[in-house]
């Protein structure tokens, strides 16, 4: 943690904001989250903010940038410091994911998916994994994606058909299917893969790390998409992949599963974080135009109208950052509801949260659909939020077997 506050230089102290202070971002935070959080809005504002517009118009993936997020380890929050991580908990990382994507959430969204990547390295790696992938991983010298979607597998990840075959004599796998939606896909250097080692369900699946170059890796075409543009998202297929047994992720057959739910529960935190700081960057722009757009001879602020429906912005935002920062608290203290806790902090802020911006979109009315005024490119990259690491829906049913 303290490379972190080191490599970003001064500190950014909260702006004075134009509304009361307790919907600031800082409110309820401990002071070293608060400081996190600070860092992580001094460097996305220097770094990120001014360049994201132009990145989401020509669909341009930030090398250089995401490895001066990584050089001040953003990349690798939480792996331990034994391998270039910060060893943060999600109530510390989280606040530095909502800044970052203040800035641009596809950004910020793509660091948390590879950032997930290596936290799984160094959850469930070997040690020969950890000190073979994690440095490179850290520094964002090689990126990472997150393979776990099929074309006919997506809520229901158990069923995926992606398949494993021991060779006998090498002891390793050979590898056959095809992942689809993967951020990163035909740019990252590693590939964590699960796939079909065994029989139908849960149990039968293992994870692989797939690294780049390997023979029979191949990607389809980077996908048109409303959002997330300035991050490619490909298929990817393997065909007769030949994997060594260092390749399986922890040397354990069966337990691919277990570590991708694992995963997700995090994951899920991570997007929820996102749209905390895509919707606040949207309210704060709201609450500032409702204050120098003059209608009627008066602020726009003065209709009732309006501020009762920033009033209700207010409050949504307010409750899914509570309802987030709860279930970090619950994710770092490992507690038995964690994954329902995790399920109804994605549902909540990623529905709530795409509803503000819409607000804010509606509030600037038609200065908000003009590009100029980036609320419109919020509302293009939030709008997934609500389908990828488990759709709303998934997240209901998540949520629903916790109540029986």
């Amino acid at each position: 943690m303290r490379r972190l506050f080191f490599r970003c230089g001064n500190v950014r102290q909260s702006s004075n904001i134009a509304y009361h202070k307790f919907m600031s971002p800082h409110f309820g935070l401990p002071e070293n989250a608060s400081l996190i959080y600070d860092a992580a809005c001094s460097f996305s504002d220097a770094e990120i903010a001014p360049h994201a517009p132009l990145w989401d118009e020509t669909s341009y993936f930030p090398e250089e940038a995401l490895r001066k997020a990584a050089s001040n380890g953003y990349a690798a929050m939480w792996v331990s410091e034994e391998y270039g991580g910060l060893g943060l908990s999600r109530s510390e990382s989280n606040p530095a994911l909502e800044a970052i994507a203040k800035a641009c959430p596809s950004t910020a969204a793509y660091l948390s998916i590879h950032g997930m990547v290596a936290a799984m390295i160094d959850k469930f790696g070997t040690n020969e994994q950890r000190k073979r992938l994690l440095p490179d991983l850290c520094s964002m010298k090689h990126f990472a994606s997150y393979c776990l979607t099929e074309p006919g597998a997506g809520s229901d990840a158990a069923s995926l058909t992606t398949k494993a075959v021991r060779d006998k004599l090498t002891g390793g796998f050979v590898l056959n299917g095809q992942k689809a939606f993967i951020s990163g896909g035909g740019r990252s250097d590693v590939y964590l893969v699960m796939a079909r080692t065994g029989g139908a369900g849960a149990g039968g699946i293992s994870a692989f790390v797939v690294e780049k170059g390997t023979p029979g890796l191949h990607f389809g075409a980077n996908e048109k998409k409303m959002g997330w543009k300035n991050q490619p998202t490909r298929a990817v297929f393997f065909d007769n992949v030949v994997l060594p047994p260092s390749s399986l992720l922890g040397g354990v057959e069966g337990a691919g599963f277990k570590m991708a739910m694992a995963g997700l529960d995090g994951g899920r935190l991570s997007i929820a974080s996102c749209s905390l700081g895509g919707a606040t960057a949207c309210f704060e722009a709201a609450i500032a135009y409702a204050h120098t757009r003059k209608q009627f001879g008066s602020e726009l602020f003065n209709n009732q109208a309006v501020a009762f429906l920033l009033a209700d912005m207010a409050t949504k935002l307010f409750a899914a950052r509570g309802l987030v920062r709860g279930a970090s608290a619950s994710y770092d203290s490992t507690h038995p509801d964690t994954r329902q806790l995790c399920a109804m902090a994605k549902a909540k802020a990623s529905e709530d949260c795409l509803w503000v911006i819409d607000r804010a979109l509606q509030i600037h009315g038609g200065y908000g659909y003009l590009a100029s005024t980036n609320v419109e490119r919020y509302l293009r990259d939030c709008r997934v939020h609500t389908i990828l690491e488990g759709t709303s829906e998934i997240m209901r049913v998540v949520i629903s077997r916790s109540l029986k």
